[in-house]
């Protein structure tokens, strides 16, 4: 049963097998399709006309799937390009149409050109590598499960079925073209001759195709430095986004074209003869060990540090996976599937390598990073993003969102960790004396404030940290509690809300960028509120004994303006040493001016005292 298996393996594997069925299943499709309802819901009723083109086209189509293998030789790239892009548009157009007019169930004649035209895409997959056979295959296959389904949606298991032991035939084959396996039991020996002379030819293709890796390897040993050499001066020139000026296709340029042409001839034969995986696994390790050479002179020429790191991250996403995705294009012309899986494995090591350096320093204590050199790795890696998703798988994609949120995380904790200090112990229990306007911790929460709010934009879109406006709110409202703890300090209560009046008017009339005023727009509604509890508290007194109703009595009179004129003077003496700040108009301050106030000093009557502390010569000496 085993030898059976195999020889029924060998079987299918020949090409000339496929091109007989692939010519068979075109003819009958075809002929089926020309007698099919579809086609007259599509073309109409014959005619001559119809009859002509429809023969010349079907002559074609039975030519072609005949001479599949021998046409492939002769294609260049930019024919196989257009031919795969003229199959996906005239599927696309044919299933608009199909599906806007064709009704009702389909015949038999339909089912069956179906399912042959399945088949020929199949054996054209076996034959040739044009790039759209497999996708042909599919649409056709989803084409005749529709169609079955149509009739019955019982049916559609059988075209399920169908489709899935097609699939499984081809990666089957696939997957023993890499295999040589060897036929012996104890009743038989099957010595292929044939398969002594493959491996001999498949030795000597493999030997070439090492000889011209390690030619290429050997003309450009110098690559490493003459990349980062090329590429410094413009990356110290902060012009690391775009390196304007330099031919970023030097890479191609420094490899010999006819070394790489012998290359790419060695690649097409092999994977001919269905030798890809081989190929790719040589290949891989060629480019591989250059790319991470180059990985590693960037990042240890100056020893590893962030500069050089962003720098290498620059070179490698700009420069270096472009044109490993070019040249797998050009070796593996015609086989993208190959190129696509060589190019992925190229290039992951060195994505590895650069993330597990950011990894690596984000795990540290946030608080001796810098948080200037944090934000350059943030920033480059939001822009290895696009390119990551572009080309690598979304594992891939994940882990460097992963890094860049965990250095966001890291820049948190940065911001945290300065707060702290700002609002550490040995500022909270300083009390100024009354001669100071401001507090120092209020000007080390703006000094904060005017070195990080560009930060806190920048860092505002990562993962982990919080808008400009929440970061701004949490440090101000930490410092609101801050300044009224500590101005239940002072001794008097009106001493308490100057205080309070003379931070908030300071962190008011700070200038600040204008794209943040917004985040400062209470500061003056703090100070009027502030404002009016002064007043009222220094003030209060002085009211109260304006309120006495004595009017009975002719010697109250005196006295009570003998207690208002002590009370004031204490009041001046004392409040004339306490600071207010110099745009503050300090005649409102050190004077009542609220409704109710001003009421109450209306009542006293023209005298001595009255015009004395109204008088501008006493006011000038409240300031």
């Amino acid at each position: 049963m085993r030898i059976f298996l195999i020889q029924i393996t060998r079987w299918l594997s020949q090409v000339a097998v496929w091109r007989f069925v692939g010519f068979v299943s075109t003819f009958v499709g075809l002929l089926c399709y020309g007698l099919s309802s579809s086609f007259n819901y599509l073309f109409g009723e014959w005619n001559l006309l119809k009859i002509l083109l429809y023969t010349v086209f079907s002559l074609f189509i039975c030519l072609w799937s005949l001479f599949a293998k021998v046409c492939q030789h002769s294609t260049s790239l930019r024919f196989k390009a257009h031919s795969a892009f003229l199959v996906l548009t005239i599927t696309s157009v044919y299933s608009y149409f199909a599906d806007k007019v064709v009704n009702g169930k389909p015949d038999a004649n339909s089912l069956i050109s179906c399912a042959a035209f399945v088949i020929m895409s199949f054996s054209l997959s076996r034959q040739t590598q044009c790039g759209f056979e497999v996708d042909l295959s599919y649409f056709f296959m989803g084409c005749f499960i529709v169609l079955l389904m149509k009739i019955n949606l019982a049916l559609a298991i059988v075209g399920v079925g169908f489709s899935y032991s097609l699939i499984t035939l081809r990666s089957y084959l696939d997957a023993t073209s890499y295999e040589n396996p060897g036929i012996q039991d104890e009743h038989l020996v099957v010595i292929d001759v044939n398969s002594l002379s493959t491996d001999n030819a498949s030795n000597n293709m493999m030997q070439q195709l090492v000889d011209h890796m390690k030619a290429l390897g050997h003309g450009n040993l110098n690559l490493p430095n003459m990349l980062w050499m090329g590429t410094r001066k413009y990356l110290n020139q902060n012009r690391s986004d775009e390196l304007v000026g330099f031919d970023q296709n030097f890479v191609i340029d420094g490899l010999p074209s006819e070394k790489i042409n012998e290359l790419e001839k060695t690649i097409k034969l092999m994977v001919g003869d269905g030798l890809e995986k081989e190929c790719g696994d040589v290949y891989c390790n060629w480019r591989r060990e250059s790319l991470e050479e180059c990985l590693k002179y960037m990042l240890n020429f100056e020893g590893i540090n962030i500069r050089g790191w962003v720098q290498a991250v620059n070179v490698t996403r700009r420069i270096l996976f472009p044109r490993e995705r070019q040249l797998c294009d050009i070796v593996f012309l015609g086989c993208s599937s190959v190129a696509d899986l060589c190019y992925t494995k190229v290039c992951q090591g060195a994505m590895v390598k650069l993330l597990n350096f950011a990894d690596d320093y984000a795990s540290r204590d946030p608080w001796p990073l810098p948080l200037e050199s944090t934000h350059y790795m943030v920033e480059a890696l939001g822009d290895l993003i696009p390119e990551v998703h572009a080309l690598f798988p979304r594992s891939s994609v994940n882990e460097v969102l992963m890094v860049r949120d965990k250095l966001g995380e890291e820049c948190r904790g940065i911001f945290m960790k300065m707060e702290d200090e700002i609002f550490s112990d040995p500022h909270r229990n300083v009390i100024v004396q009354p001669n100071v306007i401001c507090h120092p911790m209020t000007r080390c929460v703006m000094d904060y404030l005017d070195q990080n709010l560009e930060n806190f934009r920048k860092f505002s879109n990562v993962t982990g940290t919080s808008s400009v406006s929440e970061q701004v709110d949490r440090v101000m409202k930490r410092l609101e509690g801050e300044l009224v703890a500590m101005s239940e300090n002072y001794k008097y209560p009106a001493l308490c809300h100057l205080f309070m009046m003379n931070n908030w008017r300071y962190l008011e009339r700070r200038p600040k960028p204008r794209r943040y005023l917004e985040f400062f727009q209470n500061c003056p509604a703090i100070v009027r509120r502030n404002q009016e509890l002064y007043e009222r508290s220094a003030w209060k007194m002085v009211i109260d004994f304006l309120k006495l109703e004595n009017d009975e009595l002719v010697d109250a009179q005196p006295i009570k303006d003998n207690l208002i004129n002590e009370h004031m003077e204490f009041l001046c003496r004392h409040q004339s040493t306490w600071p207010a700040s110099r745009d503050l108009l300090t005649k409102q301050i050190f004077l009542p001016t609220t409704d109710d106030l001003d009421y109450d000093f209306n009542r006293i009557p023209n005298g001595p005292f009255f015009s004395a502390w109204r008088s501008e010569e006493k006011l000038g000496q409240l300031q």
